[in-house]
């Protein structure tokens, strides 16, 4: 199989990655060379990763292979969701209307505030004793 056969997208969510290929397809979703339904344990994460495809009236007319790496589960599968997204509007420009209208193409920019000086974490401060 030649890389050319595939579509390319990068999704990322907090601190993870996806790095996805689609590809026309019967609808064979691995994520990390595992199924997506044995790699997310929850529902919620199965769903969200799920979700650009299940946009389609056929979701099962792409294979999709994602490597996800950094971040916790919810991350991960926001990320894959995003990496979907842009794969599909990349191999079908058509797609691009109702992937905006579903909320996938936006990256979701919320990521971790650092810990300052002077402080105990990012905004609690130490504990302040009169006496």
């Amino acid at each position: 199989m030649t890389a050319s056969q595939f579509t390319l997208g990068l999704g990322r969510r907090k601190t993870a990655v996806a790095r996805v290929r689609i590809k026309p397809g019967t609808g064979n979703y691995l994520v990390n060379g595992r199924a997506v339904g044995e790699f997310f344990g929850t529902l919620r994460d199965l769903n969200e990763a799920k979700a650009p495809l299940a946009l389609l009236e056929t979701p099962d007319s792409y294979d999709v292979f994602a490597n996800v790496h950094g971040g916790g589960p919810h991350g991960q599968a926001g990320a894959l969701s995003l990496g979907v997204a842009r794969a599909l509007k990349t191999a079908n420009p058509a797609l691009f209307e109702r992937l905006r209208q579903g909320g996938f193409l936006t990256r979701d920019e919320r990521m971790k505030e650092r810990k300052k000086y002077g402080r105990r974490g990012a905004r609690r401060g130490f504990q302040f004793s009169k006496r």
